[in-house]
C-alpha cells in the first residue's frame, strides 16, 4: 500500500506539475553565492578522523548519564566499573592525541 501509494503521488507530481526551465530556477539557491571549483574538491582524511572520533567519544559520554541516575544503587561496584570506563575512554583519547589525529595544522605525510 505505501509503495502504491508512492507511486501515485510520483506520478501526478510528473503528470500535473509544471516542467518549464527557467533562468531563476538554474541559479545557486543554497546561499545565493555563486559555485566556484570542482564540486569534487578533496577533504584531508583528518577531517573525517575528528567526525568519527567526536561521534565515538559523544556516544561514549552518553552512557555516564544512565550510570549517574543510578550510582548509589550500584554501590562501590559500579564506581570502580565507572572509573575502568573512564580509564579505557582515556586511554584511547590519549594515543589518538599521541598519533596527531587531532592536529590540523601538520602537513600530512606522503608515502613514497
Amino acid at each position: 500500500m505505501a509503495i502504491g501509494l508512492a507511486v501515485i503521488m510520483v506520478s501526478l507530481s510528473h503528470l500535473l506539475g509544471k516542467h518549464k526551465w527557467t533562468r531563476a530556477k538554474n541559479t545557486a539557491y543554497e546561499c545565493g553565492i555563486n559555485p566556484t571549483g570542482d564540486a569534487q574538491q578533496r577533504f584531508s582524511v583528518k577531517y573525517y578522523m575528528v567526525a568519527m572520533l567526536f561521534i565515538l567519544f559523544d556516544v561514549e559520554a552518553v552512557f555516564l548519564f544512565p550510570w549517574a541516575v543510578i550510582a548509589r544503587e550500584l554501590k562501590w561496584f559500579g564506581f570502580w566499573e565507572m572509573l575502568l570506563y573512564i580509564g579505557l575512554v582515556l586511554v584511547g583519547f590519549f594515543y589518538i592525541w599521541k598519533k596527531g589525529i587531532l592536529e590540523w595544522n601538520k602537513p600530512e605525510r606522503s608515502e613514497g
